[in-house]
């Protein structure tokens, strides 16, 4: 963990892959319980492809997919097994192992309500927990903090929100009072996301958008040079970047757990990771995906190792705001889709579990001929963890969390409450 808080400029921010936000209060009824459950919310920005996560390699029509980049258990590298149907990454040793011992569950077939395929929106509807983008400045999060009967404040004197400007992520922006850790360095977004943000940016704030240019125009400079950047060209630097990623993923992830995990921390906490942006070269088995993957799985690691006896309380949603398309790209790639995974992880699962309404991938149950067709709504998801971990009760999930959601029922069974 960092000795010196790192107060971050409003670049630095935007250009970054994650701050920890948390929450200082325990939750009453889960405490009467005799219970001191922890939360993290890891959101994966850029649009995970969760097929390439979880693989339906039972599905007969996986492969007329994919290709030869479809995953598959006799494939090079070998997907690692979950069930019948469904197979993992083989970046993701930690994931499997924690999924064999029941400290692991995959939510297929999951979306939010959106069906657009514009990053900003689609995690704006993620965070906000709101069906249209726009919809509201506060995040579902702090407001299920502020439905919660709090019992008393873990670490009175560390509770005070720090100042990090109007790049607060917004799914835990709010009146719930929140502390915030910056890691020591931040990692750049990819080419793609800086384009995206350009283009925003241009619009909203063009001093912000000039500065964001110079600074592209710098690393074009430097690569020309063949200067060592923050993103870097050929296959040894791409390697030494990958090392950077996972090494970042790892300490960021592993320091929110350790806050989490202390006696007198907070005990709910949100992370977020760019990267997921495949649109070219994407990589599931050998390559950028498959290297993004196995950093996550560290991370995942780092927070099992950091939490150390919490981790029976602990629970970690890893979400993301859409997925990507079923087929391949004329790039190498997937573009943006809907259906996706989410992947939750933690001592207080009842996992072993790949839960899902396959919808199939025949081209006829493709949405819109070309997405992995959502069956599974986010929010239940979400609701169900709420619910059975933190004890929000179904009134505030419908209404204040996740308004306008009474239709959309928790999903049950998540945790092991034995």
């Amino acid at each position: 963990m960092p000795s010196s808080l790192h107060i971050p400029t409003r670049r630095e921010m935007l250009l970054g892959s994650g701050a920890l936000f948390a929450w200082a209060y325990v939750p009453r009824l889960a405490r009467a319980e005799g219970r001191d459950p922890r939360f993290l919310v890891i959101v994966l920005r850029g649009a995970l492809d969760g097929l390439a996560l979880a693989a339906p390699v039972g599905d007969p029509d996986w492969v007329k997919l994919r290709g030869d980049r479809a995953l598959l258990l006799d494939g090079k590298p070998p997907a690692l097994p979950l069930d019948s149907f469904f197979a993992l990454n083989p970046a993701m040793p930690n994931l499997h192992r924690l999924y064999k011992a029941e400290h692991a569950t995959i939510v297929h077939a999951a979306a939010t309500p959106y069906r657009e395929r514009s990053h900003f929106d689609g995690q704006d509807v993620l965070e906000s927990g709101f069906t249209r983008p726009g919809a509201t400045d506060s995040g579902w999060l702090n407001r299920a903090l502020t439905s919660l009967a709090p019992e008393a404040r873990i670490n009175p004197q560390g509770s005070k929100a720090f100042a990090v400007g109007p790049v607060t992520p917004l799914v835990v922006r709010g009146r719930a009072p929140v502390m915030s850790w910056i890691p020591q360095y931040l990692l750049p977004a990819s080419d793609d996301t800086q384009a995206r943000l350009l283009d925003l940016y241009r619009h909203t704030d063009p001093k912000l958008a000039m500065a964001l240019e110079g600074r592209k125009d710098l690393v074009t400079v430097a690569r020309t040079g063949g200067m060592d950047t923050m993103q870097p060209r050929g296959e040894r630097s791409t390697a030494v970047g990958m090392a950077r990623v996972r090494e970042y993923f790892a300490d960021a992830s592993g320091a929110a757990a350790k806050y989490l995990a202390r006696p007198d921390g907070p005990r709910v906490g949100a992370l977020s990771f760019f990267g997921w942006d495949t649109h070219i070269n994407e990589g599931a088995a050998e390559g950028q995906l498959a290297g993004f993957l196995g950093a996550l799985d560290g991370a995942i690691g780092a927070i099992e190792t950091s939490m150390r006896s919490a981790w029976g309380e602990t629970v970690v949603a890893i979400v993301t705001e859409f997925g990507r398309t079923a087929r391949i790209n004329g790039t190498d790639g997937t573009d943006h889709g809907t259906g996706t995974v989410a992947v939750l992880v933690g001592g207080a699962l009842k996992g072993g579990r790949v839960i899902a309404d396959w919808p199939g991938l025949k081209s006829a149950n493709l949405h819109e001929g070309r997405d992995l067709a959502p069956t599974t709504d986010l929010r239940a998801v979400m609701k169900g963890v709420l619910s059975d971990h933190l004890r929000l009760d179904a009134q505030a999930l419908a209404t204040t969390v996740f308004p306008g959601s009474d239709a959309v029922k928790p999903m049950a069974g998540l945790l092991n409450l034995s």
